[in-house]
Formats: C-alpha cells, structure tokens, sequence
C-alpha cells in the first residue's frame, strides 16, 4: 500500500523502475491484439505481492480471451505516470489515500475500480525485542511521501512511542508530534528504502510489499503491525473511462474471486488478506 514527484507516496524517483520486459514504447490501447483472438492487457504492479496476485490469474484470464501482461515497477511513482501516459491499460500497487494525494498533485485523471487486498504497515527493528525497549533518542525511519509517512506515525502512536495533534488525521508529519518522551528522531526515506535503513535505525515502519521483497515476515517479525480495519486497501486503477471495458470488468473478476482469496490466504500466511 503497503509501496513514492510524490511517492507511496514524496519524492525521489528509483532509477530502474521499470524491471520487467514487456513495457515497450507501443501505448496499451484496448483493441490491441495479440495470439488470434485475446486481448492484451498491460497491469504495472509492484513485485511482491501484487505482481504475484496479478500472475496467478493469468490462466483464468487466459481463457476468457485476455493475454495479461504484468510490468513491474519497483517504485510508487512510475506506475501512475505510465497509466496516465497509456503505457499501461491499468495499475495495482497502490492504496486509496495515495491514490488521492497523487491525483491531487499531479493533476491526473485516474480512478480505482476496486479493492483487492490489504497489507497491514508493520514496525521493524534489527537492534529491539520489545518496543519497550526503544532506546532513549532512538532514530526511526519512516516513509516520506505524505500518505505513507502519516500511517507510519499513526502506527507509531498507536504503539505508545509518540502523540500526534488529531486534527492531522491520515496526512499526519513529524511537525504535527505533540508528545515525544523518548525523543525519538526521525529518518524520512522512500518507501523502498526504508528496509534498508535496519542497520542503520532503532525501529523502520515498512509497508508490507517491501517488508516481503526484504525477506521479512509481518506476521513474525513486525513489533507491531495495524489491524485489519486499516483503511489502506489496495486497489486496481485505470483512467477514467475505462472503468467499463470488458478487459478491465474482467480482470477484477478474477481478482475478487474466492481462487484469489484462497491463493492470498495460503500464500501470505496472515500477512496480506482479501479485502473483497
């Protein structure tokens, strides 16, 4: 949702977004054809887990007419730019606030047509046990774009560790701490990057997708992890428009379907569960 001008949402583009081969320069267009009679769909998606989600409906799909091509991005930016630039006929990487805040900066003319999955925001630590046992003046890295950096202090709350003003709500920042015994100091990072600070930090609140691809396991090792009624769902977006072609009703069958709820409850253990 959990995944970055604006990130997952700041700033700082990852170069080599774009991993996967397939992403040509041909715009997606929804009478492109390929293999006789099936459509092709280009969906951009993070690696873990939503390239994954997306791969294990390609079968279905297949046989409903429609040659899914999944393009990885590694970053929370580029997918959203490629879809408004028709490079992609849809995108699933993000969640509804994010989406919000993008559009609203960006000027994009993008809207979900529907919830997939939710990946709870967990707290990390390769130094602490037991959030008790944060150190006094601890660094704590965090998500700097403004959707994931505000649940990231949330979450920070919600463990005991500071207190937000409640008029900040979901788009909190370090500026809107009121309380802070601790003294903790704050590491505003891509989201991509924070698993990489744990080395470096007392505690990382990383978004689930990239807790994975750093081969952590939320239900395990987060020292604290949101509740199931976390409203960060991931989502499925297209341009507005194109919330009606068949292609796209299609492919969210598929991704609402019970084969794709079980697939996520086996798969992820726990850490990742259908929002449909």
């Amino acid at each position: 949702m959990n995944n970055k001008w604006t990130v997952a949402l700041g700033t700082g583009l990852l170069a080599g977004a774009i991993v996967m081969a397939g992403c040509g320069s041909d715009s997606a267009t929804a009478d492109k054809k390929a293999d006789g009679n099936q459509v092709t769909l280009k969906v951009g998606a993070s690696p873990v887990p939503h390239a994954e989600v997306l791969n294990n409906v390609k079968d279905a799909l297949a046989k409903d007419g429609i040659k899914l091509e999944v393009v990885e991005f590694s970053d929370y930016i580029q997918p959203n730019m490629a879809l408004s630039d028709k490079e992609l006929d849809a995108n699933y990487f993000q969640h509804k606030p994010y989406l919000d805040n993008f559009i609203s900066e960006h000027q994009l003319k993008l809207v979900s047509v529907g919830a997939v999955h939710i990946e709870p925001m967990g707290i990390y630590s390769h130094s602490v046990k037991d959030l008790t046992a944060v150190p006094q003046g601890g660094k704590v890295a965090i998500p700097n774009d403004p959707t994931n950096g505000g649940r990231a202090l949330l979450l920070l709350q919600e463990a005991g560790l500071i207190k937000l003003n409640p008029d900040a709500g979901i788009m909190a920042t370090v500026a809107d701490i009121t309380d802070n015994p601790k003294q903790l100091t704050f590491s505003e990072l891509e989201a991509a990057q924070v698993p990489r600070s744990l080395d470096d930090v007392a505690l990382a609140v990383i978004n689930t997708n990239f807790a994975m691809e750093a081969g952590l396991v939320p239900s395990k090792d987060a020292l604290q992890i949101e509740s199931k009624d976390s409203p960060y769902v991931n989502i499925v977006v297209v341009r507005q428009g194109d919330e009606n072609r068949p292609e796209i009703q299609k492919l969210m069958k598929a991704l609402q379907s019970e084969s794709t709820k079980t697939f996520l409850e086996k798969k992820y253990n726990g850490a990742i569960f259908p929002a449909f």
